[in-house]
């Protein structure tokens, strides 16, 4: 068995809460934030409340799926209800789970809290996602089920971020691409803590603070500029470089491409819910990529796909199917620019 795509990181069980609350913005020196504010000392009512399974894996595996790619999940879950759960639901979509169950353990867990702004606080409880070992990976090597075109790399943690390592050099072995989406966790380690990856990646995901963070700049800093984030990402080892930044849009910069910077705006959608919305455009780019298609084709999938997820609850529920993210992108131009940096 051969794959276009096998992904690898958490496989989860969100909750979704939504309840009455206040959102704060604090200042420091060091940054400003929005926080989320409960009463302390009193009973807080959910106005909603909704179960359905999440994690960087699993997330950008479905959208992987319904784009049309045989795509695998590599992962750790528990014998437990959730894991079945999640076992389901990989099979529903069409999706290899080539990872592992433990007997011991649970499923990692999430919760996610909504905000008046339709912001949110994720709360994660990572469980076995952390213990992915390489070692329970060399039978599944030797029977050949790890044979893929791409890996793709979500943020691990403790074990599973030295089984990533191991991976990375799996994948340039094997001529194996990988595209790497290091969230805040990795990020703020610094690019030496995460050299052996960023070596042998081809395409490197990020938003505007993660990328400050990997280079050691303070996320506050707004004399860093985009452009300059993506030449020295560049000089780490990726050739393609994708920086998302909210509702300011994406950029992605690519080696070799004459120096050019791409940039896509959002349509400014009516939002429900952001959890996924991240997922959705960086799978979305790397299945166009894999499809072979241009730059600014990447970016319109990325972005059609984007919007529909956060015009719903949950991460996968609107994600599109190949035909629909055809449609969409038809009905609804988005403009791409290009600047030479």
């Amino acid at each position: 068995m051969s794959y276009d795509i096998i992904t690898i990181g958490s496989a989860t069980v969100d909750v979704f809460v939504k309840t009455d609350n206040q959102l704060i913005r604090m200042k420091t020196k060091s940054c400003e934030e929005d926080l989320i504010a409960y009463p302390c000392g009193k009973k807080v009512l959910i106005e909603q409340l909704d179960f359905m399974t999440g994690g960087g894996a699993t997330n950008t595996g479905v959208c992987f799926s319904r784009l049309g790619l045989k795509t695998a999940c590599l992962g750790v879950i528990g014998k437990d209800d959730n894991g079945k759960h999640i076992l389901s639901e990989l099979k529903k979509e069409k999706i290899a789970f080539i990872g592992y169950e433990e007997k011991k353990g649970m499923t990692a867990y999430s919760v996610i809290l909504d905000s008046i702004e339709h912001h949110r606080t994720i709360l994660t409880y990572k469980a076995l996602s952390n213990q992915l070992k390489f070692s329970k990976l060399n039978n599944k090597i030797k029977k050949g089920k790890l044979k893929t075109k791409w890996f793709y790399f979500c943020t691990m943690l403790g074990e599973s971020f030295k089984t990533l390592e191991k991976l990375a050099e799996y994948a340039e072995k094997n001529k194996i691409k990988i595209a790497f989406n290091p969230t805040n966790y990795l990020a703020k380690e610094g690019f030496e803590k995460l050299s052996k990856i960023l070596d042998r990646t081809s395409a490197l995901v990020l938003n505007m603070e993660e990328a400050k963070l990997l280079l050691g700049y303070k996320c506050e800093d707004k004399s860093i500029k985009v452009e300059r984030l993506v030449k020295e990402l560049n000089t780490l080892g990726p050739n393609i470089i994708l920086i998302t930044d909210g509702k300011n849009g994406s950029y992605c910069f690519v080696d070799g491409k004459k120096n050019h910077l791409y940039h896509i705006k959002p349509r400014g959608v009516k939002i429900m819910e952001t959890t996924g919305a991240g997922d959705a455009f960086t799978a979305s780019f790397i299945a166009g990529l894999i499809k072979g298609k241009p730059i600014e084709f990447c970016l319109f999938l990325a972005q059609a796909n984007a919007e529909s997820v956060i015009q719903s609850y949950g991460a996968k529920n609107i994600l599109l199917k190949w035909p629909q993210a055809l449609k969409e992108m038809k009905k609804f131009k988005h403009k791409v620019t290009r600047m030479k940096i």
